[in-house]
């Protein structure tokens, strides 16, 4: 009989201590789920803070794409506006300096006039020879700074660089073509200084 109280006694307090063991365990599970809920919320609260929307980031990307729109355009038109300013510096220097040029032809065409009545013989004299080398430093300084003399002879009649005053027979050019240049033309930088006044063989 004592054995068996013993036993009773051992069997009830193992019971007892399961349950305990149990309580426990439940009571940590509790405060477990309560600390996890109270930190879902703030877990929440940290996730969800106030951003902006697609929408507003939509127009914010069109906004930003206007604006670099606007930029690019801007600044092809500077760089447009840049390039017309420079040709038209440009064009305005050439043409001053053509109205400059023009009258330093006549200077040209009278020392060309003067070397060839020469005659033959005189043509070593010191005085001919200095005015001859004045004439060639003259045509050399022109043509250095863009003066070039229009070519004719042989050549197609050119509205654009020849202006023909009279015709000639010749059997050394053909029909169509000038056979003499009785005033030499030039051009500066693609300008014409003076058309040259030619002859043209008639066809």
């Amino acid at each position: 009989m004592a054995e068996e109280e013993i036993k009773k006694e051992a069997s009830q307090e193992a019971a007892e201590d399961t349950k305990e063991t149990k309580a426990e365990e439940a009571k940590a599970e509790e405060t477990k789920a309560e600390e996890a809920k109270t930190e879902e919320p703030s877990k929440k609260s940290k996730k969800e803070k106030p951003s902006k929307t697609d929408k507003e980031k939509e127009a914010l990307k069109e906004q930003v794409s206007v604006l670099e729109d606007k930029v690019k355009r801007q600044l092809a038109e500077f760089e447009n506006f840049r390039n017309r300013t420079e040709k038209e510096k440009t064009a305005s220097y050439d043409n001053g300096a053509a109205n400059a040029l023009k009258k330093f032809l006549p200077v040209v065409d009278n020392f060309e006039r003067g070397l060839a009545s020469v005659p033959e013989d005189k043509k070593d004299d010191p005085f001919v020879q200095g005015m001859d080398k004045i004439y060639r430093q003259f045509v050399t300084e022109l043509e250095n700074i863009g003066v070039e003399p229009i070519e004719a002879l042989g050549l197609p009649l050119d509205p654009n660089l020849h202006n023909a005053v009279t015709q000639q027979e010749s059997d050394e050019y053909e029909p169509g073509t000038i056979c003499a240049e009785l005033q030499k033309g030039y051009t500066y930088h693609g300008i014409v200084l003076r058309y040259s006044m030619v002859a043209v063989v008639p066809e």
